[in-house]
């Protein structure tokens, strides 16, 4: 069968590689970090050294988008993150109080998801592929230069030169490189077009840290949704596995003095003034505070015009688009994007150019309604946030659909069909516009949000600064 090399030893680059071998497919993963998978779960969080990847130790959470292809595709993969102590959640479970009709309903079961931390995540997956059949993970190896035909005009991928000088003749080379992707220029260098990109800072700071619970304690239970914006700034807390926990406070980059969030102690504080979350603070901390900025939203498009600017290369996940973290959704698009590759591979590797149509228009239409929603909800998100900051009135939407989006998580509250509307979009389920225009939803959403005014959950502006001096 044909030979596939995958550029990058991460989540995404690991199940694209598990997924292809399972398909009949010889699978060379490159990843330039150098250092081994640790042998225990622990060496793993405390020690394992992935400079490539700067939020490795960053919140995560696995949806249940993300769960369904584990499910269906890798359920080895799912059992082995159960037996390394992923954390189970449903989050139907987690209905807010608000809501009067709180049975539960036929398809509940598909918002239940396990979780756990990036690193115990990535090891597991890291396991199961050294002991695949057909995969070759080679670390500390980089991908300096394509190498290509040109029978057409188009660059055609033939395989990579490593930094050493090795060749290696591929198939199809797959980006999987996430966020620090060198794919453009490494195009450029074999005279290809560049490719559509639409980049912009998200505009966001992230102040994480992690805690373990004490003696045999248990993770914290929600007495509010997992994101939680207050006027300005927003709490994001995440279950992760054996006892462990994220709390992320994050903030509009431009908004100076809550830069002081990066001290445990005014950390503590602010997190203490928040009187639904203050409980996720009672653990043993594990972590300093974590600061993470620069997050970038960056969109790739391989096909300009209607026409393929190469062949015989493709990107997934982060690798083609990435998006503001906050909403977890980076580990269950790259799954989902995985097991699409391995559909589209199964019946289009041999055609050259249809491939690269082919999978520019399955990415068009199946993920990237995702990145468009993701940014949309970032842009709106930042102007309240600088809105808070500047101490003036944030607009109403100008249009309809700007107004049920605003008013979704308010109306989610106090209603079970919006509630699970929301929750379908928010597991990666179904994409954001398939929800919303199903009949009745938008003008449900818009009757209960307007109805309600949104309850203050913690500190306002002069109170947050006054904790931070």
């Amino acid at each position: 069968m044909p030979d596939i090399v995958v550029l990058g030893g991460g989540v995404c680059g690991l199940a694209s590689a598990v997924l292809l071998a399972r398909d009949g497919h010889d699978v060379t993963v490159l990843e330039r970090d150098p250092a081994p998978v640790p042998d225990t779960l622990d060496e793993a969080w405390e020690t394992w050294e992935r400079s490539g990847v700067s939020q490795f130790r960053q919140a995560h959470f696995l949806l249940a988008g993300g769960r369904e292809v584990l499910d269906d595709e890798l359920p080895d993969a799912r059992d082995a993150l159960v037996a390394a102590g992923a954390y189970p959640v449903n989050m139907i479970g987690l209905m807010p109080p608000g809501i009067s009709d709180r049975g539960t309903r036929p398809g509940d079961e598909r918002f239940a998801t396990i979780t756990a931390r990036r690193t115990t995540v990535e090891w597991v997956l890291a396991r199961i592929a050294d002991a695949e059949e057909g995969v070759e993970v080679r670390r500390g190896v980089v991908a300096s230069e394509l190498t290509a035909t040109h029978p057409d005009g188009t660059p055609h991928v033939t395989g990579v030169r490593t930094e050493a000088g090795e060749e290696l003749r591929a198939d199809l080379v797959v980006d999987a490189a996430g966020r620090r992707s060198q794919l453009p220029g490494m195009l450029a260098a074999i005279g290809a077009q560049a490719p559509i990109e639409e980049a912009e800072d998200s505009g966001f700071i992230y102040y994480t840290r992690y805690f373990r619970a004490r003696d045999g304690g248990r993770v914290p239970q929600y007495r509010s949704g997992p994101l939680t914006p207050m006027p300005s700034f927003s709490v994001l807390t995440l279950p992760a596995d054996n006892g462990t926990w994220s709390v992320t406070l994050y903030v509009s980059t431009g908004d100076r003095p809550l830069k002081a969030m990066r001290d445990p102690q005014r950390w503590d504080a602010v997190l203490a003034a928040c009187p639904l979350h203050a409980h996720w603070a009672d653990g043993e901390p594990i972590t300093d505070v974590l600061p993470m900025g620069g997050v970038v939203d960056r969109y790739r498009r391989m096909v300009v015009d209607g026409r393929p600017i190469a062949t015989g290369v493709v990107t997934v996940g982060d690798a083609w688009a990435c998006t503001n973290p906050s909403l977890g959704r980076g580990m269950s698009l790259g799954l989902l994007h995985a097991r699409r590759l391995r559909d589209f591979v199964r019946h289009h590797l041999e055609h050259r150019v249809e491939m690269a149509e082919v999978w520019d228009t399955v990415t068009e239409v199946e993920l990237t309604p995702w990145y468009r929603a993701t940014v949309e909800e970032d842009r709106a998100r930042h102007r309240a946030l600088e809105a808070d900051r500047r101490g003036v009135s944030l607009p109403p939407p100008h249009d309809e659909a700007g107004a049920v989006r605003a008013l979704l998580p308010l109306a989610s509250t106090a209603d079970a069909d919006v509630y699970r509307a929301m929750l379908e979009i928010r597991s990666c389920l179904t994409v954001p516009d398939k929800v919303l225009r199903r009949p009745g939803l938008a003008a449900r959403v818009l009757e209960v949000g307007r109805a309600l005014t949104p309850p203050r959950m913690g500190p306002d502006r002069q109170q947050l600064l006054a904790l931070l001096r």
